[in-house]
């Protein structure tokens, strides 16, 4: 059963799929102050942009074999997936999560394009770290920060960030995906810009 379950948790908090759960959470927190209509139409478009286009571009890469599986076990295969996915977040903080809207929601972006460019520069230096844990610890961060801007309490969301924190590195471990140095480097690689950016929008 648990071998089942590792692999599970892994795929729902693949690091595509980070971008799209911090602006639902923050969309839909207790408060939002946004119309339905302009929820739905962020939400389509951080959607498109973070997860769909990713995913084409990674059944492309695929099948040219300019990686070996989607797991992108090896760091040179990280680099063009990194380089995409940098210039994604880029075109959304322009176009979509203005800092004039979405302040919030923009340095989350920020926070999370810094975490990548980081991991990108590790993989040319031939060095893996977890994306997982920079996108599981990088969300927690967030709405830890969203708790005491909003001045409401998400403890349960948070307790289950933090839960999940835990779960997705023994997950890793379990899978033999990544050593114990590598999940702790991903940690901060995640948490770290997140808690700088902070000072910016508290």
């Amino acid at each position: 059963m648990l071998k089942k379950i590792l692999p599970a948790v892994s795929y729902i908090f693949h690091p595509i799929f980070i971008s799209l759960y911090a602006t639902l959470f923050y969309l839909f927190s207790n408060n939002s102050s946004f119309i339905n209509n302009e929820k739905i139409f962020i939400v389509s478009q951080v959607a498109i942009i973070t997860v769909l286009v990713p995913m084409l571009f990674f059944f492309v890469l695929k099948s040219t074999k300019m990686i070996s599986s989607y797991k992108v076990p090896t760091a040179s295969e990280r680099k063009i997936p990194l380089v995409i996915h940098c210039f994604l977040l880029i075109l959304i903080l322009k176009k979509t999560i203005t800092i004039e809207r979405y302040a919030e929601l923009h340095f989350f972006m920020l926070g999370a394009l810094t975490s990548t460019l980081i991991a990108l520069i590790l993989a040319f230096f031939k060095r893996r770290v977890s994306l997982h844990m920079i996108g599981i610890s990088g969300l927690t961060i967030f709405v830890i920060g969203l708790n005491l801007h909003d001045q409401i309490s998400y403890t349960i969301a948070i307790a289950l960030l933090v839960l999940m924190n835990g779960i997705i590195a023994s997950s890793r471990l379990a899978i033999g995906d990544h050593s114990e140095r590598q999940l702790i480097l991903g940690s901060l690689i995640g948490a770290l810009p997140q808690m700088l950016l902070l000072y910016l929008w508290l």
